[in-house]
């Protein structure tokens, strides 16, 4: 089961950096953390993906006050997501004119919804923004929907004066990928054997 675990967060994790750079092709907006990243890589003389990478290391650093525990997911994730960024990169199309763009923009906003149900799924640790968040409501006692939109809008508003790309993309983004991880998620979540069958989580 373990061994199922693994792969499938593998995978998710993959895709989910697979379909990030499906969105930066796009060229359309991007979601708040990778206007972020992407304001902030020519700033620090790093890729995209490196940079994804070294902002979620620094975040889990964030976690030790807060008492968080990761785990091998969230180790993972700092790992791989950023890596299948720039691995993709090189291979993928530069869409012109404005179908082919939104095509691969809506592409790339599906399979992200789907990689996190993916990796979600497993249940081998939360990515590091994600605990992030879940350790600020912990600690505070604040709900969710208030701690995860300040963060979104205080990310995304630094990337923005960064130079990150905030468009359409963004809004089609922030409406879309909630229910995309709702109706995706039943289907990744891995059982253990004589576990009850797993309610599914609300986006969000």
């Amino acid at each position: 089961m373990m061994k199922y675990r693994l792969f499938q967060l593998s995978w998710g994790l993959w895709l989910y950096g697979l379909s990030m750079a499906m969105m930066i092709r796009a060229n359309l907006g991007l979601d708040p953390w990778d206007v972020l990243h992407q304001g902030l890589a020519p700033r620090l003389g790093l890729s995209f993906g490196m940079t994804v990478n070294v902002l979620g290391a620094i975040i889990l650093l964030l976690w030790l006050p807060m008492r968080q525990k990761p785990g091998i997911g969230t180790v993972l994730n700092i790992l791989l997501i950023g890596t299948a960024v720039d691995v993709s990169m090189p291979y993928l199309p530069d869409p012109s004119g404005y179908p082919a763009r939104f095509a691969m923009l809506g592409l790339g906003i599906v399979l992200n919804g789907i990689a996190g149900g993916a990796y979600i799924g497993a249940g081998l640790g939360p990515g590091p923004r994600d605990g992030l968040m879940t350790g600020i409501c912990r600690k505070t006692g604040w709900p969710i929907k208030l701690v995860r939109t300040g963060i979104e809008l205080t990310v995304l508003s630094v990337g923005w004066a960064l130079g990150g790309t905030v468009g359409i993309g963004t809004v089609l983004y922030a409406i879309s990928i909630g229910w995309i991880v709702h109706y995706a998620l039943p289907f990744f979540v891995v059982k253990d054997k004589g576990s009850p069958t797993p309610r599914p989580i609300a986006a969000g």
